[in-house]
């Protein structure tokens, strides 16, 4: 099916399915809704939320909500994929991590949550969140759920050993990695892996590509452009010079780097801390947290990696108290709190990244740093301007056979983005999208 054909598929609403609102809902039909008996279908991969879901049905206790795990990932999406065009056993709610609201949002998949009153929450969040939940005409297509601000895990051990400073600038970066490994052959300042675009669209993020745009059928694709490029040539230079290790990651072998010292760094997202310290024990006490090194000092700037959304299907016969539940399981004060402290979610609103319950903890395993707050402050420096394309897995699958490839090879990474933009352009021309 082509793209074109796909969108207007998509905008066929399953039978009995309200249409959608002319304007906003009145109060007096979301009371209506939200105390007549409903029950909801929730599609999540999150362990324990019926926790946070239990919050919701105690508040309105007509609305039953029925949780089911449909897993993670590729496996998720192609169940909603098929049950959306079937038309029959698609959820009323699903979770959907930012990267791939626009794979669903393409052939009109989700609910539009302005008639609902979502506009009135745009606040409550940090601001690229909301931008990336937001479609095309400022359509609201999902409530931020919880986030991975990008920075740097480093063992403050190993820098004190080797006379290290933490690096401010991927300058210093580089000549960091250059003088540890002179140091000791056996010891990488880090590892870039080379299968892993979504750790490397964070440092394109970073570093201000805007590999991706949509409009309509319309997309942009520069995903050899000069960010992309000059991330591109920085990790293949430091890979050619091997002061850098490109091992596959979330490996045995990548796990036993973190505990055996190999890795004196991890570039990571805020989820990152909570993984180490269980995953690399016994290095208690050595990490410490900091921003990712800059390209421009006098302008900080982050990208993320990872985090996910809580979106309205389209052909819900409830989308009142469809819209309602995703507002409520992101908005609520007792709800996302939990959200970090039973799922350790790193938060998406304001309240929570300010609140000094949050902020102010510490964590032994950072040596009593207040992590939290180190990466808060990243969160407030993430660039509100990155997009996503509607063929995700497309391009992660040409990055992996071109640049990830280079990596690996210790080849000419920045050249072998010409052949990811090449692959990718052919696949979207071939799929009917008009590139631009």
């Amino acid at each position: 099916m082509t793209a074109t054909a796909a969108v207007l598929a998509g905008c066929t609403s399953s039978p009995g399915a309200d249409p959608a609102p002319a304007g906003p809902v009145s109060q007096a039909d979301v009371d209506r809704a939200m105390s007549a008996p409903t029950t909801l279908t929730f599609w999540t991969w999150v362990p324990n939320i019926d926790q946070e879901v239990a919050v919701f049905q105690k508040k309105y206790p007509a609305i039953k909500v029925n949780v089911q795990n449909v897993g993670q990932g590729t496996d998720a999406y192609t169940k909603l994929r098929t049950a959306l065009k079937a038309g029959a056993g698609a959820p009323d709610v699903a979770q959907i991590e930012y990267q791939y609201i626009p794979t669903f949002s393409i052939t009109k998949s989700l609910v539009d949550l302005r008639p609902y009153g979502a506009d009135a929450n745009r606040s409550k969040f940090v601001d690229w969140t909301w931008n990336q939940v937001t479609g095309p005409g400022g359509q609201i297509l999902a409530y931020p759920q919880d986030t991975g601000p990008m920075g740097m895990l480093y063992r403050q051990d190993i820098f004190a050993k080797y006379g290290i400073a933490v690096p401010k600038t991927w300058d210093e970066f580089a000549a960091a990695a250059r003088k540890l490994h002179a140091a000791d052959p056996n010891v990488f300042l880090t590892n870039m892996s080379a299968n892993e675009t979504a750790g490397w669209h964070g440092l394109m993020w970073q570093a201000g590509s805007k590999p991706y745009s949509v409009d309509g059928t319309t997309v942009g694709l520069t995903v050899n452009d000069a960010g992309s490029k000059k991330v591109a040539g920085y990790w293949g230079g430091l890979a050619k010079e091997g002061v850098v290790s490109t091992d596959p990651d979330f490996t045995d072998n990548w796990f036993q780097g973190f505990s055996s010292g190999k890795y004196a760094t991890w570039l990571t997202a805020a989820w990152g801390p909570v993984f180490l310290s269980g995953s690399a024990k016994t290095t208690a006490g050595k990490w410490r947290a900091a921003p990712l090194p800059q390209w421009d000092a006098a302008k900080p700037v982050s990208g993320n990696w990872g985090g996910s959304t809580t979106a309205v299907i389209q052909g819900t016969k409830n989308p009142i108290a469809a819209a309602k539940f995703a507002e409520f399981l992101n908005t609520d004060p007792d709800t996302t709190k939990m959200f970090n402290s039973v799922q350790n979610f790193f938060p998406a609103t304001k309240a929570l990244l300010s609140d000094p319950s949050f902020a102010g903890q510490q964590s032994a395993f950072f040596g009593d740093q207040t992590v939290n707050a180190v990466f808060a402050g990243i969160s407030g420096t993430v660039d509100p301007g990155f997009q996503w394309p509607p063929f995700l897995d497309q391009s992660v699958k040409d990055w992996a056979e071109t640049a990830g490839k280079a990596l690996a090879d210790k080849g000419d990474v920045a050249a072998a983005t010409d052949q990811w933009q090449s692959r990718l352009t052919t696949y979207a021309k071939d799929q009917g999208f008009t590139v631009k």
